[in-house]
């Protein structure tokens, strides 16, 4: 017997010994003390707008830990009662629970101590989890490989206990469970199934919480309410017997019902998700640099969005949208709305759509490439949840139902950015993120249409022409080049007043035969280096409809390039993030716009104020925010529509935000048919509208009222027009003499 004992004795150190060791790879490594003095767990990285509102989080796991000092204490007791209530007296091995859970007589948690099971969760011990602890030979399901699991959680719970306080071990227990629901950690638990704090729960709601940790699954008490309830009074029974909850207590609590608020947290939840979806892109290449994980390191990511701003984006966006669509819906109704240049309905639209899409990619790749198997599939109906601006609805739907469905609902983007340094103050990047995925303020990009043409006037201005200078309401006619034909852009009534403007009144009106004088006079090449300049980085085409944003572009870059006039000739780059912290608070990086010189400061003020124009001059295209909306402040502004009312566009601008906004359908084939409806003095104009009525009413942000500042130094450039044409501010007659010749900059420039 001596014998065998101390034999057993041996064999048993020099199993442990192996085991710790990894003796000849058998068993799977062991962390090191530098991984064991830092266990890591996956953390929830959070992003808060500059007013220090929590946005959204970036997760795996979604998890927030909490200090020990926030844990309330009916929580700890609940833990301690059910799951090892002798956990201050061990050591990290209980082996009386161990004898209890061999011979059958435990009911809770078999043998393993809270040390064991912060173990198993921080150092993923279980064979099938990725782990480099379980690549040992003789690791694998089965008794054996239990039994090396088992004593791997053994030794690092004496080890933890070593390093870690009583406390320690239990704030990283509840800091790392998996409750189910997505929730992970009894930060996030609490908020999921209670939207509280872990330091506002009550008993039986703490005792609800630990109950579920056990089997998530089995004992959530959204998906099992009853079973919940039963293992809720199991642990408040728990708590009366090891003396942490008085009998008459525990006889309320166990009759209470289970009263949950809940709600799983979800990436895509609360405010600015298209906003959130581009910081993450733009954050991926950093992380990648700095061997961070986004998704897992717990960082603390300070943004430039104003949550106000933001909330009033969304809210004219849905406000205003769900006008429009009311108003295009009447206007197709009983009528395919995908036609083509000619207004004919686009044969094949939806099929060809139904192509582009992953669900078409994903079916043929499933069935081979059969036709016929797919088409099944793609017009079986099934039971769907859909998007409409009166609230989800459940439908009976095909694939190609529901494409054709969504094709007919307009799209929007906007962007409200503080010109001066860049920070961007709201950003809407569609009608609603759950249903519509596309950003349309950075992702997508269409023809700014004449929203593009205050970059020609910039052109003009820096040339030399003055906002007064005269120019007839003509034709232009542009030969014809490489065998492209000559080309005359009409204005958008269709032809030629034969009256003389000044090419402030022009910009005001947006006219497009002054436009194409211009352009004509600068060469297409000028405006597209003027544009680069002002920070567009699309693709342009020097051609004769440069002018007139023949080229796609986005929200975006226009705004960076409108901030461009606000900010005194520096173009300022538009940024999300201003800093970045890790979890402890220890700051990784802070952000600073890029700037440049793009124009002289006297330029950039002329065009300011030429823009300002458009609200204040007769027959400006944007009168109505002053006679319509009564904004009493200056503003400047520029409408914009391409061909077949395909494209809205709106720029607005003040001294310290400037605002871009796109409307119109997902294809460029999806529109309104008339002017009535689809240009963007009246499909976009009015989102500007109402978001400014809602910033101009928060008294509690920071927005300048103007008037925008004037330079420094003394203009050389005359503003005031009337005085050239006998104090008319409106049109100038053709027959009517200047009181000083003016001369074309360019007659006699070779540029």
């Amino acid at each position: 017997m001596w014998v065998l004992f101390v034999g057993g004795t041996l064999a048993l150190l020099l199993y442990v010994g192996a085991v710790s060791i990894n003796f000849m790879n058998l068993f799977g490594r062991m962390p090191n003390l530098k991984t064991l003095e830092n266990p890591k767990s996956e953390l929830a990285s959070e992003i808060y707008s500059a007013d220090g509102v929590l946005l959204g989080k970036y997760f795996r796991e979604n998890r927030t830990p909490v200090e020990y000092k926030d844990l309330p204490q009916n929580v700890i007791d609940a833990l301690i009662a059910t799951e090892d209530v002798r956990f201050e007296e061990h050591s990290g091995i209980d082996f009386k629970s161990i004898m209890r859970a061999v011979a059958g007589l435990g009911r809770s948690g078999g043998g393993s101590t809270l040390s064991q099971q912060v173990a198993k969760v921080l150092f993923k011990t279980r064979p099938g989890e990725e782990s480099n602890l379980n690549d040992g030979i003789l690791n694998g399901p089965g008794r054996l490989g239990l039994l090396i699991t088992k004593t791997k959680e053994w030794l690092l719970a004496i080890r933890l206990e070593r390093n870690y306080t009583k406390r320690e071990i239990l704030r990283m227990y509840l800091n790392t469970v998996d409750y189910g629901s997505n929730a992970f950690g009894i930060n996030t638990a609490a908020k999921t199934f209670f939207n509280k704090s872990p330091k506002q729960l009550t008993t039986p709601e703490a005792a609800t919480l630990v109950g579920i940790v056990n089997a998530p699954s089995r004992f959530s008490p959204a998906l099992h309410p009853v079973r919940s309830k039963r293992r809720r009074n199991w642990v408040l029974q728990q708590m009366t017997k090891a003396g942490y909850l008085p009998a008459a207590e525990m006889v309320k609590d166990t009759a209470k019902p289970i009263v949950l608020h809940y709600s799983v947290e979800s990436p895509v939840q609360g405010l600015a998700p298209y906003f959130r979806t581009e910081v993450a892109k733009y954050l991926q290449t950093w992380a990648k640099e700095t061997d961070h994980d986004l998704y897992a390191d717990g960082l603390k990511i300070y943004t430039t969005l104003d949550s106000r701003m933001q909330t009033y984006a969304e809210k004219a966006v849905a406000e205003h949208l769900a006008l429009q669509q009311k108003w295009f819906s009447a206007h197709w109704k009983g009528q395919l709305p995908w036609r083509d240049e000619n207004g004919k309905v686009i044969p094949q639209f939806l099929e060809t759509s139904m192509r582009r899409t992953q669900r078409y990619k994903s079916l043929m790749e499933r069935y081979d490439g059969n036709r016929d198997s797919v088409n099944h599939y793609l017009h079986k109906k099934y039971k769907m949840t859909v998007f409409s601006w009166q609230g989800e609805k459940e439908m009976l739907m095909s694939p190609m139902d529901s494409l054709a469905y969504y094709k007919r609902y307009l799209q929007a983007g906007f962007m409200a950015v503080n010109p001066l340094n860049g920070y961007i103050k709201a950003w809407v990047g569609g009608p609603n993120y759950k249903f519509f995925k596309f950003d349309h303020v950075r992702q997508g990009k269409r023809q700014p249409g004449s929203t593009f043409k205050p970059i020609v006037y910039t052109a003009a201005i820096d040339q030399g022409y003055s906002p007064c200078f005269p120019r007839p309401d003509v034709a232009t006619t542009f030969p014809g080049v490489a065998g492209r034909p000559p080309y005359t852009p009409k204005n958008f009534e269709g032809g030629y007043s034969g009256r003389t403007f000044t090419l402030r009144q022009a910009l005001a009106r947006s006219m497009n035969s002054i436009t194409a004088w211009l352009v004509y006079k600068l060469g297409p090449e000028t405006v597209v280096a003027y544009a680069k300049r002002l920070g567009i980085t699309s693709p342009i085409d020097p051609v004769p409809a440069v002018g007139f944003g023949a080229s796609d572009c986005s929200i975006y870059e226009l705004c960076g390039a409108y901030g461009t006039f606000v900010n005194k000739g520096v173009w300022t780059g538009p940024i999300m993030v201003t800093r970045i912290e890790d979890k402890n608070g220890n700051e990784l990086r802070r952000f600073v716009a890029p700037t440049k010189e793009a124009l002289s400061e006297e330029t950039a003020y002329v065009m300011t104020n030429m823009l300002q124009a458009s609200t204040t001059e007769q027959g400006g295209t944007s009168t109505i925010l002053h006679t319509g909306f009564n904004f009493p402040y200056q503003i400047g502004a520029k409408t914009g529509t391409t061909s077949n009312y395909s494209d809205a566009w709106f720029m607005g601008i003040t001294p310290n935000l400037v605002c871009g906004m796109w409307i119109g359908g997902e294809d460029r084939s999806i529109h309104f048919r008339t002017g009535a409806y689809g240009q963007g003095a009246r499909l976009a104009l009015p989102l500007y509208g109402i978001f400014m009525k809602k910033v101009y009413a928060d008294k509690s942000l920071d927005i300048d009222r103007g008037p925008f500042p004037a330079p420094a130094q003394p203009l050389t450039i005359e503003l005031d027009c009337s005085k050239y044409y006998g104090g008319q501010r409106d049109t100038i007659p053709a027959d009517q003499k200047m009181v000083q010749p003016t001369l074309d900059p360019l007659d006699n420039k070779d540029i």
